[in-house]
């Protein structure tokens, strides 16, 4: 297991207390303005990009434009990251892990961009399903009375599918929500599928038995 430190952004994390996740020769932490992501070099995506969202960053995201300006992330070596040009004609979109919809100020809706914060995500499944996840997560957040961490990611399966050069395809999508007032916490799990529908949450514990990430504190839980 590799214990992830984020010495630079601990406060996207519950407690100060970054994640633990299986390990990997390529993991490399990067920290955001507003977000911050582990990033696996070998899959060329990011392990999970979590944030801290409450009512007052969300009010300021409230019509905050979208720059769509995507960009291969220059701290990741070459060999190890996602190129813009990976993505052209392969069929699946950037699909975002911390959506543009949460970025509160102009800097972080630009770093949202890069792509290190992206997986080749289904386009339907992006645009419809995933969608109305990122967008009641915000409205959770919206009215919790504190903070609400929020950590996406891809989980891949034994022999994913690759675009590019080499740019994994996740079989599902995870977006796990802990809202840090009540000690609640769910997780949205849902197949890279057009045919995906929106269904009910699991619970942290089993997201924890079938990732092996332990991305909330053991108090927590």
């Amino acid at each position: 297991m590799a214990h992830t430190r984020f010495a630079e952004c601990p406060q996207f994390f519950p407690k100060e207390r970054p994640p633990v996740v299986p390990a990997s020769q390529t993991l490399r932490e990067l920290c955001f303005s507003t977000f911050a992501i582990l990033h696996n070099g070998q899959t060329k995506t990011p392990v999970f990009v979590a944030e801290r969202l409450n009512r007052k960053l969300l009010t300021q995201a409230q019509g905050m434009p979208r720059t769509d300006k995507f960009y291969a992330e220059a701290r990741v070596p070459r060999a190890e990251r996602a190129e813009l040009v990976d993505y052209r004609g392969s069929g699946y979109s950037r699909g975002h892990m911390a959506p543009a919809g949460d970025m509160s100020t102009r800097e972080a809706m630009a770093q949202s961009f890069s792509l290190a914060n992206m997986v080749p995500q289904d386009q339907t499944h992006n645009a419809g399903p995933w969608s109305q996840i990122e967008q009641d997560t915000r409205k959770y957040a919206m009215r919790a009375p504190g903070d609400v961490y929020v950590f996406t990611g891809p989980y891949y399966g034994d022999k994913p599918k690759a675009i590019g050069s080499g740019v994994a395809v996740p079989s599902h999508i995870f977006k796990v929500v802990y809202d840090a007032t009540t000690g609640r916490s769910w997780v949205h799990w849902q197949a890279n599928s057009a045919h995906t529908s929106a269904g009910a949450p699991i619970s942290y514990e089993e997201f924890v038995r079938r990732t092996g990430m332990q991305l909330l504190p053991a108090s927590t839980n």
